[in-house]
């Protein structure tokens, strides 16, 4: 899948699992969970040590899904998710020489910035989507305050998105939306049909959020 269809198809998903997970079966079966709930958009930390582990055998089991790597802090990390699958790479901040690896191998990077300059300069970098990172740290009435010197700004935000404001935030203009604290909670749980139940409610409030948007 070329670059660009990668990020169209996040957009067209908007709604990203970020999955942890303190083993490999802990964090495969939260990313099962979701994608049966309908949310085909993984993003696996590497927080987890079995992440690329993780990225192989999702990839094998749903080729149909993006499953993506996050938590990426530098480029050596990068290159073993991108070895392992990984179609997308998403970081806590931008890094240069992680940005210049994803070029290199065609795979979106999208990076978490904070302000009109980090923005700009992981745009000049080649990124199509930043991610603002930590939302709850912000709030909705931040997108405007960036989108209005940089209308062509593509965002999803991560970090306090939830049901209750998701609406917000699409309302505000955000392409996407992170969302994992409580999946991560209840799978540590070992409660996977919650969380299939939860994604399909997530599922359902972005299509309703974005038909009225």
């Amino acid at each position: 899948m070329a670059k660009s269809d990668i990020m169209q198809a996040l957009k067209k998903q908007s709604v990203v699992a970020v999955i942890r997970g303190d083993t490999k079966e802990e964090g495969y079966n939260i990313s099962r969970a979701c994608i049966e709930g309908g949310l085909t958009a993984i993003e696996v930390a590497y927080t987890n040590n079995q992440a690329s582990a993780i990225i192989e055998d999702l990839n094998k089991a749903y080729p149909e899904a993006l499953i993506g790597a996050g938590t990426v802090l530098d480029d050596v990390t990068a290159r073993m998710a991108i070895m392992a699958g990984a179609k997308y790479i998403v970081s806590p901040s931008f890094n240069s020489k992680t940005a210049l690896l994803c070029n290199r191998y065609g795979v979106p990077y999208i990076p978490g910035c904070m302000t009109i300059r980090e923005i700009v300069e992981a745009m000049e970098a080649g990124s199509e989507m930043i991610k603002l990172f930590p939302g709850s740290a912000f709030g909705p009435s931040y997108i405007s305050a960036i989108k209005s010197p940089l209308p062509q700004t593509s965002i999803m935000v991560t970090g306090g998105v939830n049901l209750n404001n998701l609406a917000d935030w699409v309302k505000a203009g955000v392409e996407a939306v992170g969302i994992g604290g409580e999946l991560n909670k209840l799978g540590a749980k070992g409660q996977f049909e919650e969380i299939t139940e939860i994604a399909r409610s997530y599922v359902e409030a972005n299509h309703k959020a974005r038909d009225l948007a």
